[in-house]
């Protein structure tokens, strides 16, 4: 097969059929990989690095079942590495300065270079970030992480300034597809069979542009499948069957933490706290990374709450610090507080729309003149042209207001905020109209 046409999980002979199929699929080199090929084609700066023989640190930050084990794993095979991988989950400071000793001695000794894979990396603490600086600093060894999460936000910074992070996107439907494919024409087990796939779109849907949760659905559909017919259909029932079972459990790995986590921000939106908190239930006995849930909090208590509670915004805030300082089994209580909370308050996106909305109109319209009056005017000829010049000072005026112009004068009587009538916003607007009465609206 051209390696053009291979997928991201390329069948490989020698696996046996017990495995998943998505590890049954792994391509053995870089360029059988599908998708990213403008992080790893031939044309791509990494490729041109790997060209000289020579590999630097990296973190791979992207959703789940995009590649990122893989393409770690091929990246060290391309440049003769020695290769190391582990979890954050489950591995410590004492196994990472295990591989860090056997990591010197093999650059010593044989003059061989080592590259420590740390999936999640993420879910490392401080301590075990600051037990990997020193070696990845003096070229003891090379790191590739990879995570979900934006790594600025858990990766210490001396640790990140020595890396080069690369974001993965999710793969197209085409990348999917190509997949599918190649794993129905060439893997050890479905080879043998005659499989159509009736509907391509429920099953790359369904896979949620992860290929190996695609690959394992196809996989589970098939052997739901009845085996006798001469042809195996994988149609729209038989998926929806696999994925109900597929999806029954939580892989605190994150395979499927982002239906979970959808269904939680949904409870919450729904003012429904009891569902809320049964999704959050359903990520913690998972094993989901607490800070994962806090940090979702707070994007809600804006987006979906805002000005109709402010001080739902105070409260995420206050519960990702308690859950950063407490830590679980303790940490529970507080995203429960924080959950039930924030899915019972009234609920408003207001504030989401105007700051979309004022940015469409931004990129619309760059460049609209500061009105002569809001400029600042530091220079006396600044002074003379008119800069600051009729600017009314609120607070001199009763009420503190008085009515002037603050937006460009093409946008004058456009309205970007508009408050939602209910809780605290309702207060707001009815301040605001008042305000602002007669004002024109566009």
């Amino acid at each position: 097969m051209n390696a053009k046409n291979q997928s991201l999980f390329q069948y490989t002979e020698n696996s046996p059929a017990g495995v998943p199929l998505a590890e049954r699929c792994r391509p053995q080199h870089l360029p059988e990989v599908s998708g990213h090929q403008d992080i790893i084609g031939p044309e791509s700066s990494l490729s041109k690095l790997l060209e000289s023989g020579h590999l630097s640190s990296i973190i791979f930050w992207g959703p789940p079942g995009v590649g990122k084990t893989t393409i770690a794993r091929l990246l060290a095979k391309e440049v003769n590495y020695i290769f190391h991988s582990i979890s954050a989950v489950s591995s410590g400071v004492k196994q990472v300065k295990e591989i860090i000793a056997e990591a010197r001695q093999q650059l010593d000794f044989y003059g061989k270079k080592t590259a420590l894979f740390i999936d999640e990396i993420h879910r490392f603490n401080k301590a075990q970030q600051d037990a990997l600086l020193h070696a990845v600093e003096n070229g003891t060894l090379v790191l590739i992480g990879a995570t979900t999460e934006n790594p600025s936000f858990e990766v210490n910074s001396p640790l990140l300034s020595r890396c080069q992070v690369i974001k993965l996107d999710e793969l197209s439907a085409d990348d999917l597809k190509k997949i599918v494919s190649n794993a129905i024409e060439n893997d050890i087990l479905l080879k043998k069979q005659k499989l159509n796939i009736e509907d391509f779109d429920t099953l790359i849907r369904f896979g949620g542009g992860d290929a190996r949760r695609t690959l394992n659905l196809l996989e589970a559909a098939f052997h739901l499948a009845d085996k006798s017919a001469k042809e195996i259909k994988i149609n729209n029932d038989l998926l929806k069957h696999a994925a109900s079972q597929n999806l029954t459990y939580y892989d605190k790995k994150g395979e499927y933490h982002y239906d979970t986590i959808s269904a939680f921000i949904k409870s919450v939106r729904g003012s429904d706290p009891d569902a809320a908190v049964y999704w959050l239930a359903v990520m913690l006995a998972g094993g989901e990374d607490p800070l994962f849930v806090a940090r979702r909090l707070i994007i809600l208590a804006s987006e979906d709450i805002g000005n109709a509670e402010p001080y739902a915004l105070s409260l995420a805030n206050a519960g990702f610090e308690a859950v950063h300082n407490i830590g679980m089994p303790e940490a529970r209580i507080i995203l429960a507080q924080v959950t039930t909370y924030l899915a019972s308050v009234p609920k408003s996106n207001a504030a989401y729309l105007a700051v979309d909305e004022a940015l469409a109109e931004v990129r619309e319209n760059k460049n609209l003149n500061i009105p002569l009056h809001l400029r600042n005017a530091p220079t006396k000829l600044m002074k003379e042209i008119g800069y600051g010049e009729d600017y009314k000072y609120p607070h001199s005026f009763p009420g503190h207001f008085v009515r002037q112009q603050y937006l460009p004068d093409e946008l004058q009587g456009r309205q970007f905020y508009k408050p939602a009538d209910i809780g605290r916003e309702a207060k707001l607007k009815t301040y605001l109209e008042h305000l602002w009465k007669n004002k024109e609206s566009k």
